[in-house]
């Protein structure tokens, strides 16, 4: 391989594309592990809301968090579209449940800006670029950013709690 294939294939990245309330997400697909169709979740007592609660997915038990409820958005009932993304943060396996899952894209880097900024009263730093793909915007989603740290721990800990069961 020459050098200017290597440095032509660093310049894109690809991503997985989902939906969430008609808007349109993507997360590197490097962290995401799979994907699985909705399924039985159980629910585990006194946890924040958006999470759903966890799986056990062939012998690995798996936290699951409703992405809708993460964002403050209005909670909805899953149907045939919903998916579960698994993906790693941190060597742990957390499942995001997603409206549905659409594409891999491969995105030029080029196409990738910086989120906007709406201030400091609004946090967007979850949001680790922005892409436009045709007429689309795709917001590129890191998903350790999305919480919190202790919010991170809680759902180690949720984890841990259940495989020692």
């Amino acid at each position: 391989m020459s050098i200017e294939k290597t440095e032509l294939n660093n310049d894109i990245s690809r991503f997985l594309t989902f939906y969430i309330n008609n808007e349109c997400y993507g997360l590197n697909i490097s962290n995401v592990k799979e994907i699985i169709a909705s399924m039985n979740i159980t629910h585990v007592p006194k946890t924040p809301k958006y999470i759903k609660g966890v799986i056990n997915l062939r012998g690995t038990v798996i936290p699951i968090v409703d992405v809708r409820l993460k964002f403050a958005m209005k909670e909805r009932a899953y149907d045939i579209n919903t998916a579960i993304i698994i993906n790693e943060i941190d060597n742990v396996s957390i499942g995001f449940i997603v409206d549905r899952v659409e594409d891999v894209l491969s995105i030029k880097h080029l196409a990738l800006t910086q989120p906007p900024k709406f201030g400091e009263s609004v946090d967007t730093s979850f949001i680790e670029n922005v892409a436009q793909v045709d007429k689309d915007v795709i917001m590129i989603l890191n998903l350790k950013k999305i919480f919190e740290q202790d919010e991170l721990i809680d759902i180690t800990q949720i984890k841990k709690s259940q495989d020692d069961n």
